[in-house]
């Protein structure tokens, strides 16, 4: 069995299982209404998917497909963003309209504890590579949510750009967030909460993947219809900094980005050309397109 990519269909209500190398669709997974985000656990055997319109956490089987669990709570509303927090087990989930953070054992498939941010349409979820920290992008307030993992505690709710989006804790270059409206990057310091520096990127861009050696960040530029890419180590007036050093060109309304394990390659849904974008992660050019189903969206590697 090869690798593959799980590609969520918004339209469609499907996931598209489709093998890594040549692209063909191995096959194609009913969900439930409109889903958008979608998680690995850390056993590597269960599959996490939000289906947002359809107020449900959805877990799959990662070799049979077969639905495991339906997970709903009364005060879900567009539950979206995931994080696996692999150390202690657990699966984080924001819930954009109710602006709640979830924590569910992923042993158990229940929700063990939930919570507000206090803040307007908490959207995704990132965490610190050591896991004790996890931030949350607000939409609608402006700023991003820290909390303390262990405690459960909001430790400070610091200002970013307009329509944060996009989330990402990188080891070195700090708290990376994309702010949408603003088509800016903003950089926090992720201990102390300050912002240390801020990048131009391209038109709404709404995601931040950092590659596995942690070199390169790929962001997604949904209304210009490239994909931003960063040099974590870039210097400039003298100071290392995140730096835009290339635009991408890939399909209509770039959204979910993923790395291969081994870093040579990236795949980008693109939501209005139903396909995903190929990149060679040595050129940094799109090399291929692989089809999918209606408005593919978040989107996941599974090694073999």
């Amino acid at each position: 069995m090869s690798d593959r990519l799980l590609v969520l269909n918004k339209d469609s209500d499907t996931m598209s299982v489709i093998d890594a190398d040549t692209g063909e669709t191995e096959r194609v997974v009913e969900t439930a209404f409109n889903p958008h985000e979608i998680a690995v656990g850390p056993d590597g055997e269960t599959v996490y998917v939000t289906c947002s319109l359809g107020n449900a956490l959805l877990a799959f089987d990662a070799e049979t497909w077969e639905r495991t669990a339906e997970i709903e709570h009364e005060e879900f509303d567009f539950p979206h963003g995931l994080a696996v927090r692999e150390s202690a087990g657990e699966l984080w989930l924001a819930s954009t309209y109710s602006s709640r953070v979830y924590v569910l054992d992923c042993g158990t498939n229940e929700i063990v504890d939930h919570f507000p941010t206090h803040q307007d349409k908490s959207h995704m979820v990132a965490l610190t590579p050591d896991e004790k920290r996890a931030f949350v992008a607000n939409i609608g307030s402006g700023n991003v949510t820290a909390i303390d993992c262990e405690e459960r505690r909001i430790l400070g709710d610091p200002m970013v750009g307009e329509e944060p989006e996009g989330i990402a804790v990188h080891p070195e270059a700090g708290l990376l967030v994309a702010n949408q409206d603003d088509g800016m990057l903003s950089v926090l310091d992720p201990d102390t909460l300050e912002q240390t520096n801020r990048a131009l990127l391209g038109e709404t861009p709404i995601r931040v993947v950092p590659s596995p050696d942690g070199r390169h960040v790929l962001v997604p530029n949904r209304e210009s219809n490239d994909v931003s890419l960063l040099d974590t180590e870039h210097v400039r007036n003298g100071e290392q900094r995140p730096w835009e050093i290339a635009r991408i060109p890939v399909g209509i309304w770039p959204g979910g980005t993923v790395f291969a394990p081994d870093g040579e390659r990236a795949f980008v849904a693109n939501n209005k050309t139903n396909d995903v974008s190929v990149i060679d992660c040595e050129s940094w050019a799109e090399i291929e397109r692989y089809d999918t189903e209606l408005h593919p969206d978040g989107i996941a590697y599974l090694p073999e």
